[in-house]
């Protein structure tokens, strides 16, 4: 009973998104998932030891979050405070942009989500400036509704319905991402201005929107029209030995014996797990990339043909399968190297502290600056959304200039609207 007693008091107690649960808690049940790859880690022969990786991304993180809530530190106005007031004016101007670039695919057919041949190869500059109509929405949204705090059950139903509106604008075309961070960015700041989440609610949220996203990334490959070769799930034409393809053969049974849409729901973590685990077996034979993989995110808005960051992960994990018959990504598709394997391939481990230990920095002065100006504030929008990308990027990576720009108009933007003190 006392144990009992001891679980229920930290459930209603804790913090559920503060820098020192939220992201470290995501962090572990991610690769906790794909511990049930259902055989697909021994077909693939991911077997490099990812714990290491793990524990020195982790333990940096923590030490970071620790020192800067000591030392309570917080971003600066960077001599900005002028424009206190008026960062929301930015903010419409994007959401007309979206809106226009938007209903541009509609009007063209690009609508992501009748086949995963059309999602992949969206008009990149009307799909990069549409989703500023989210991303505005979401936080004038977020900002009216912490401003009109507490507010009415009208204003509630207001603003759930235009919420909804958006996030099937974001069904059509096919993409999880914003609607992740759509749903997570509003579950926070409801958290702190609203009414809190405990730890129970927390997990029960993540295991619906879990469950809904990998069933909706599973309707995608099981709706892929298979005439068009972009959507074929053929292997490479090797020449195999017959004991490697009878090996296959053993393996591929053992997976098939699980039903697709099982295999689905953990789908996500396991890829994870394997790419992690391939670009260390990578690394190990070519070495480290020191920094030219986070140069690609720059050097693709540059004129001429240009090999984006995710499309080398892709280059790189197949390249050490495909002699065996194996595709870890599909041929026209990018892989998502984790957050670890993104640091992992620039500079092993001392990658992996610096930059964990970089999130760990950004989230605590965040944090700092929402707890001293008030949970019903700007801050506490700017680090809802920033601590949801962060936790996506988990597994995608923090590969996008789209979100690494939302992610500076977030910092800046809430530096200069904090309204205590060093304002």
């Amino acid at each position: 009973m006392k144990r009992l007693g001891m679980l229920k008091k930290w459930n209603n107690e804790i913090d559920s998104f503060s820098p020192y649960f939220f992201f470290p808690f995501i962090l572990i049940l991610y690769f906790f998932v794909s511990l049930f790859d259902f055989g697909k880690i021994e077909y693939f022969e991911a077997d490099r030891n990812i714990l290491w990786a793990i524990l020195a991304g982790l333990l940096s993180y923590l030490a970071a979050v620790h020192l800067v809530q000591k030392k309570n530190w917080m971003f600066p106005s960077m001599g900005l405070a002028f424009l206190k007031g008026k960062t929301k004016y930015f903010l419409y101007v994007l959401g007309a942009v979206g809106l226009a670039s938007y209903v541009m695919m509609l009007a063209t057919g690009q609508i992501g989500i009748t086949d995963e041949s059309v999602r992949r190869h969206l008009d990149p500059k009307l799909n990069f400036f549409s989703s500023f109509l989210w991303f505005s929405v979401l936080f004038l949204l977020c900002d009216r509704a912490v401003r009109e705090h507490p507010l009415t059950k009208k204003q509630m139903r207001t603003y759930f319905v235009v919420l909804v509106i958006i996030l099937l604008l974001l069904v059509l075309m096919g993409y999880r991402t914003p609607i992740v961070v759509m749903c997570f960015t509003v579950l926070i700041v409801f958290h702190y201005t609203i009414r809190r989440i405990k730890l129970s609610w927390l997990l029960a949220f993540l295991f619906v929107v879990g469950l809904s996203l990998s069933l909706f990334g599973f309707f995608r490959v099981i709706t892929e029209d298979q005439t068009k070769e972009f959507n074929s799930h053929e292997g490479p034409n090797v020449e195999l030995s017959e004991e490697q393809a009878d090996k296959d053969a053993v393996l591929l049974r053992k997976i098939n014996e699980t039903p697709k849409w099982v295999r689905g729901l953990t789908e996500v973590s396991v890829t994870g797990r394997i790419v992690l685990s391939k670009l260390m077996e990578y690394t190990d034979k070519h070495g480290y990339m020191y920094g030219k993989l986070h140069e690609g995110i720059f050097s693709t808005v540059l004129p001429g043909e240009q090999l984006s960051p995710r499309m080398m992960i892709t280059e790189m994990v197949n390249s050490l399968t495909v002699d065996k018959g194996k595709y870890v990504t599909r041929p026209g598709r990018t892989t998502t190297p984790t957050l670890l394997g993104q640091f992992y391939v620039e500079a092993g481990y001392w990658a992996i502290i610096i930059g964990f230990a970089l999130y760990g920095v950004i989230l605590s002065m965040l944090y700092n600056q929402m707890k001293q100006t008030g949970f019903a504030s700007f801050q506490t929008i700017a680090y809802a959304f920033i601590t949801t990308i962060f936790m996506i990027s988990i597994h995608t990576g923090l590969l996008d200039l789209l979100f690494l720009l939302m992610i500076g108009y977030a910092i800046v933007s809430s530096a200069i609207e904090r309204t205590r003190a060093n304002t």
